[in-house]
């Protein structure tokens, strides 16, 4: 009977073991299909800049299931077409979890892909975190169950922009709005357009133009010009926001630009002296609660060598998200099981130097707070090594500056 025990024991002690050991045989894969390479690049790397600061917080703490997280990179090469194929290239590597940012064209296909994938896997999904892609479709029409956007969405970016502008007397009457014509250059001229009534401004005019295509804006700042703006609401980014504030600054133009991006690295050195007193609303700004935001920007500094801007602070944002999800979710042979990380997602907050972030369960649209700020040589931290920076204006707490869901999200859910 003794023996009996000792023989059950030890072989009971053989199967913990053995699922333990299976629990550890692969590592958790994340990959980061992202554009590494060509003109959009200069955003694409900084994406994977601040994904790999934050999986390196997460691995320090411990990684996951007690194992370093595995990051695989592959570079979209800033299309669809080549996202498309390095989805199922990091599937096919083992990746559970796909973390994608720049472009909401990209972003599109991307979650279109997952999506797919799902249905002719069940029981065996990934899971899409999009750290950037901000169109409205995504958390809408495209929304499911297996996407995640831990960025703010247009009608975020272009409400709080335009009501901090408003408090500050600055929108004035005309304003023209000027995009990229694809889903987010659309989303934002859309959401300037339905604000007009509320806020009191006329839109002069309204231009989408090429994305990545145009060497001289020139002729589009003349049309400004003509229109006799107050005003420029754009949400164009990388090249296109580059080369607009390059010919903003050659024309020495009057009109104030509200932005979603002016903090990406260079606008402010092509701008020069004009961006003075232009506006930006976005998720982070180091003035505001100092104690917390200057120790994370020189600790970002030590490891990447710059200080972080533009789409990095919310990409580490969202990436600190994801590390409060996978605390509640248990290691599997495979990794990780992408449903119970939904789950956890759908619950997650993070204490982030802004404040609090967390997931609408609803759409899977994260809420969290956002700055707006004004270019001022007054501001502590200069951009591009010139003399200006971002001065905050107003800070919008999450919950007022949340969007309503929109009634084109039917989320299928999983049972």
């Amino acid at each position: 009977m003794g023996f009996q025990k000792f023989a059950h024991g030890t072989a009971a002690m053989a199967l913990v073991m053995g699922a333990a050991t299976a629990a550890q045989a692969e590592p958790l894969k994340i990959a980061l299909v992202e554009t590494l390479s060509g003109p959009q690049a200069s955003t694409g790397l900084l994406y994977r800049d601040a994904v790999k600061y934050q999986i390196g917080k997460i691995n320090e703490a411990g990684g996951f299931g007690g194992e370093p997280i595995e990051l695989l990179e592959f570079d979209n090469q800033g299309g669809p077409v080549g996202a498309a194929d390095r989805v199922r290239a990091a599937i096919s590597e083992g990746a559970t979890v796909i973390l994608q940012g720049s472009s909401s064209a990209v972003a599109g296909q991307v979650t279109e892909d997952v999506r797919k994938y799902n249905l002719r896997n069940a029981g065996d999904e990934v899971l899409y975190i999009n750290l950037g892609g901000e169109a409205m479709e995504l958390t809408g029409s495209k929304c499911h169950y297996y996407h995640f956007r831990t960025s703010p969405n247009a009608a975020i970016r272009v409400n709080t922009l335009l009501d901090g502008m408003k408090e500050a007397g600055v929108l004035g009457e005309n304003v023209y709005a000027m995009n990229q014509n694809y889903s987010w250059g659309v989303d934002v001229q859309d959401n300037t357009v339905a604000a007009a009534d509320r806020l009191g401004f006329t839109v002069v005019e309204q231009t989408l133009h090429d994305v990545n295509k145009i060497q001289d804006f020139s002729p589009y700042v003349q049309r400004i010009q003509a229109a006799d703006a107050d005003t420029v609401i754009t949400g164009n980014w990388s090249n296109d926001l580059l080369l607009l504030m390059k010919a903003a600054s050659g024309a020495g133009i009057d009109a104030r630009f509200g932005t979603a991006f002016l903090d990406q690295p260079g606008n402010i050195g092509n701008a020069g002296a004009v961006a003075e007193g232009h506006f930006l609303s976005a998720p982070f700004n180091p003035e505001v609660n100092p104690e917390e935001t200057a120790p994370f920007m020189e600790d970002y500094k030590s490891v990447t060598g710059h200080y972080p801007s533009y789409v990095e602070p919310a990409t580490v944002f969202g990436m600190m998200l994801l590390q409060e999800a996978l605390k509640e979710v248990e290691p599997t042979e495979n990794g990780l099981n992408a449903a119970d990380l939904a789950v956890a997602l759908e619950n997650a907050t993070a204490e982030t130097p802004m404040g609090t972030i967390s997931m609408r369960g609803a759409d899977h649209q994260a809420i969290l707070p956002m700055i707006v700020q004004e270019v001022s040589l007054d501001a502590q931290y200069k951009a591009d090594d010139t003399e200006y920076g971002f001065v905050p204006i107003k800070v919008i707490s999450a919950a007022d500056a949340e969007q309503p869901v929109q009634d084109s999200c039917q989320m299928k859910r999983p049972g």
